[in-house]
């Protein structure tokens, strides 16, 4: 500043601008006049310095004109502060944060705008137009105006842009809010971006090309809400509803059209109403633009108010009335607003900043009710009984404080000014890097999800199931399926088995029938369900070594029960499905993740499948047992299991009680008083879960020394790219001299193929008549024509897990499977037919039968312990593989009864196979098999 009059002001002035970086004081209007009319030019140049140290101090600043256009000074005052709601205005060099936004001093222009556009005599008389019938309605007229003007003031930034179609205030909000919503969903993130930008689009649609009397959404703007709530116009409201809810759009629309017109009337018949609204809508834009709490907490990075400045206030520009309306408004309102005014004015001005007492209106009383009715908007202040003007701070500088020093050098004051928190840490930048660092956690944390479960969205995914990887370096989904997870979505050819297909159905099929019936069960309305989950190997193997085949028949097999239980009984019957993968080698997660599951779900009444012995079965059935879920397997055949556990009951006969039968067939290959020679030949289990070998190996070598061979050496291959490295052995099983009678093959249905070709290729063995032996895995074998086959002069006898001829005549197995299996082209099934020949469909279908019965005793559903005890009550006729009997099954050992089957392959004459059963037992038989009865000369 050049003079000691404008420091004084200004170190005031800053003195103030610091108390308000703290609190919030009530900001007067500055009125600066010189003593000496001589020195009034000096007062302008002191405000117009002001000024200017002012935007370099950062603040705020707008200055108004020495002239404005109206034909009186209350019209030229509400011009001013009509200018005076551009954001332009209020912009500095040196502004800290966004420009200023004042969307409540454009509602009121837009109003007045609107009033300007129509009729000069509107409004017309409602009683004489309503009289005649044919009079526009007044309030009609004014809301199709602003309807055309999309209650915007007219020739404002947008409007002459042409962007009339962007208002995006609230329809982009709504549109982040959908994209979401479906991201939360746990939809794909293209899919969310896909239907927020469509709701976008829909919402621009319906704000825009749809007839519309206002723009969308603009009960929820804040211009409104202050429309309807603020008491300077809530006193006129003639009874008319002024509520606005967030949740009655069409109420409060009612309610804002009314209020708009009873303004309209209003600025229609001039006065000082329009120019306090001015000022009113101002102030509270102000105030509302420094507000500390709100959600960009603009007021902490505003910490210097605004300042109007007026260097001239005279009547020419209509500054005089201005202040006079501040001040009235002020004292009517009970909220403090930020704006700092500082006015020069001339001497002979000064009284026009004071008031006597006016008198009391003349007339007749309804004259006097009509002065009344309008004091009530902008008469009744403070300042119309009073001398002064309350907020008004009238300062008189002497001449000598206005001259300019000798040295001339000018002095700056300034508040201490230093960043605040808010606009350090609650900033564009800092948004914007919180923005950054939280898309690229969400992508991490999108790209972790992806790769770590089979169903993900942005956000959120199907924890139920989880990516694994197979020995092969491929990719499985393991757990139970929820949600939109299909395993086989994760198989080729929709989960047909490669290799081994005998046709009927696929895993697409079956999950898409089992997810329908499930849907019809859940709606039922009447006798509730139950639910059971299949555990099985549904993954196929890129490797070449097993397929999927085994869970897939199984899977069927558990969908024929579902249908024919949900077709004939009041209780339903809901499936869901678990994968342990490749061979069942991550099934003690495909474990964890169903008793996580049935934690929450207490119709999850049990497991059927689990069909694979593995060195992971015992954590297996453990983690099952203790969330209380009952097993009930078809053809997992461990000894050790139902000895060690409760909760585990099995269809499929024992290993030991298995090759023990086995030795019924190897006790007549055995010639008395003469040395045979015997060997097992087994996969090497070494690195891997593989229990089922080492169980048959072990089994085997006994049973074969307890009929008296003279035991070789146990040969041992290992798998190479899932292939049997089986050259070596061939030719040292087939060495002269030394070439083994009987064979016991402790290995996989997979590996008998190549054993076959390589006993058939070695000269040592091709006229010598070999026996071979192996287990019940024998059964998934298809030794039809074109399928399996066995080499010359081998005979193969293998254990069976089901006897399907015998019981075929005692069951509606078949024709069950006919009506409801998908991909079957025959409608007439029988034990031969290729796709339930292995017994894999039979015995789950039995062991689903048995569960269901377990956990709905007398046609109601009972709890997860009760079926568990219930499971010992269980006998069931006309099963597919006979009666299923656990009545006599003891606590932790062997029961008796099981299905099976001894059978025979040569190869014919024709060079096929010929496969024939030598001796069975269906289900719920339990007379032991005799020698006699498994005589292998016949045939």
């Amino acid at each position: 500043m050049s003079t000691g009059a404008g420091i004084d002001v200004q170190r005031r002035l800053e003195t103030l601008i610091r108390d308000f970086r703290a609190s919030e004081p009530p900001m007067p209007v500055v009125v600066l006049h010189a003593e000496d009319a001589a020195d009034e030019e000096r007062v302008v140049e002191l405000v117009e310095e002001l000024y200017t140290g002012q935007e370099a101090h950062g603040t705020r600043c707008a200055v108004a004109p020495e002239q404005q256009e109206g034909p009186t000074e209350v019209r030229r005052a509400a011009g001013l502060v009509r200018d005076l709601g551009d954001p332009r205005r209020w912009d500095g060099r040196r502004s800290i944060y966004r420009r200023y936004a004042f969307p409540r001093l454009r509602l009121v222009r837009a109003i007045e705008d609107a009033v300007r556009e129509l009729d000069a005599d509107w409004p017309q008389a409602l009683s004489s137009a309503g009289a005649r019938g044919g009079g526009p309605d007044p309030a009609q007229q004014l809301l199709d105006q602003l309807a055309r003007q999309r209650w915007r003031p007219r020739g404002g930034a947008r409007w002459r842009s042409g962007l009339r179609m962007f208002d995006m205030a609230h329809i982009l909000p709504a549109s982040l809010v959908a994209v979401l919503a479906a991201l939360l969903a746990r939809t794909h993130w293209p899919v969310a971006l896909a239907s927020g930008t469509a709701f976008l689009v829909l919402l621009v649609l319906l704000d825009n090309v749809l007839p519309s009397r206002a723009p969308i959404f603009l009960w929820l703007r804040r211009e409104s809400r202050w429309f309807m709530t603020t008491t300077f116009l809530r006193a006129a409201a003639r009874g008319r509803p002024t509520d606005v809810s967030r949740l009655r759009p069409a109420r409060s629309w009612h309610a804002i059209s009314t209020r708009a017109y009873d303004v309209a009337e209003a600025l229609k018949s001039g006065g000082d109403f329009q120019l306090q609204l001015y000022v009113l809508a101002l102030l509270e834009d102000l105030r509302d633009n420094h507000r500390r709490w709100s959600w960009d907490l603009r007021g902490f990075k505003r910490p210097r108010p605004p300042v109007l400045l007026l260097p001239r206030l005279s009547a020419a520009n209509g500054g005089i009335e201005l202040i006079k309306a501040v001040s009235d408004v002020r004292s009517r309102r009970s909220e403090l607003d930020p704006m700092l005014i500082v006015a020069a004015v001339r001497g002979a001005d000064v009284p026009r900043l004071q008031r006597s007492v006016i008198s009391a209106p003349g007339g007749t009383p309804w004259t006097w009710y009509q002065e009344w009715a309008r004091n009530l908007r902008a008469g009744q202040s403070p300042s119309r009984e009073l001398a002064e003007l309350p907020w008004v701070l009238k300062v008189a500088l002497p001449g000598d404080r206005l001259a300019v020093p000798v040295d001339g050098q000018r002095h700056c004051v300034k508040a201490v000014s230093r960043p605040t928190a808010a606009r350090l840490v609650w900033s564009l930048h800092a948004l914007g890097l919180v923005g950054v660092l939280l898309a690229v956690g969400l992508g991490v944390r999108a790209q972790t999800l992806h790769e770590r479960h089979c169903s993900t969205s942005a956000l959120s995914a199907n924890t139920d199931t989880r990516l694994m990887t197979t020995r092969e370096g491929d990719t499985e989904c393991i757990g139970i399926a929820t949600g939109d997870v299909r395993f086989a979505d994760w198989a080729p050819g929709d989960g047909k088995a490669p290799g081994r297909d005998r046709g009927g159905w696929t895993l697409a099929q079956l999950e898409q029938s089992i997810r329908a019936e499930n849907e019809k069960v859940v709606a039922r309305r009447d006798g509730g369900y139950v639910t059971l989950v299949y555990a099985g190997p549904l993954s196929p193997d890129s490797g070449g070594g097993s397929s999927p085949l085994k869970g897939i028949e199984e899977l069927a097999g558990v969908h024929l029960a579902q249908s024919v239980v949900n077709e004939n009984f009041s209780v339903g019957l809901r499936v869901l499905i678990a994968n342990g993968g490749v061979d069942m080698l991550h099934q003690k997660e495909m474990a964890e993740a169903v008793a996580a599951y049935a934690e929450g779900d207490d119709t999850v009444m049990g497991v059927v499948g689990n069909g694979r012995d593995l060195r992971s079965s015992a954590d297996a059935t453990r983690t099952l047992r203790d969330a209380g879920l009952p097993v009930v397997s078809g053809t997992n055949s461990a000894t050790y299991l139902p000895r060690s556990f409760s909760n585990w009951f099995s269809l499929a006969a024992p290993d030991e009680w298995q090759v023990d039968q086995l030795g019924l067939i190897a006790a007549q290959l055995r010639t008395p008083e003469r040395k045979q020679r015997a060997m097992v030949l087994t996969q090497n289990t070494r690195g891997t879960d593989d229990l089922y070998t080492e169980e048959q190996a072990k089994y085997g070598q006994q049973m074969l020394e307890d009929r008296g061979f003279a035991m070789l050496p146990q040969r041992q291959y290992a798998l190479k790219a899932n292939k049997p490295e089986l050259r070596l052995h061939a030719q040292e099983i087939c060495r002269r001299g030394r070439v083994p009678s009987v064979i016991y093959f402790a290995g996989r249905v997979e590996h008998v193929g190549p054993l076959m070709t390589r006993i058939g290729t070695e000269p040592g063995c091709a006229r010598k008549s070999i026996s071979i032996l192996t287990g019940d895995d024998l059964s998934k074998a298809n030794f039809s024509q074109g399928g399996d086959g066995v080499a010359p002069k081998v005979t193969l006898y293998h254990a069976a897990l089901a006897e399907l001829e015998r019981a075929a005549a005692m069951t509606e197995f078949y024709e069950n499977a006919a009506k409801h299996l998908p991909g079957l082209a025959s409608g007439r099934l029988s034990p031969d037919t290729p796709v339930l020949a292995s017994g894999q469909t039979a015995l789950a279908h039995d062991a689903t039968q048995a569960l269901y019965s377990a956990a709905t005793r007398r046609d109601d559903s009972r709890s997860r312990s009760e079926t568990w005890v219930n499971l010992r009550t269980v006998k069931l006729g006309g099963m597919a593989t006979g009666t299923i009997d656990f009545t006599g099954a003891p606590l932790y050992g062997d029961r008796k009864g099981h299905s099976v089957a001894l059978k025979e392959v040569r190869r014919g004459a024709d060079g096929s196979s010929r496969s024939r059963v030598l001796c069975s037992r269906v289900a719920g038989d339990s007379r032991p098999l005799t020698e006699k009865e498994c005589a292998i000369g016949a045939g």
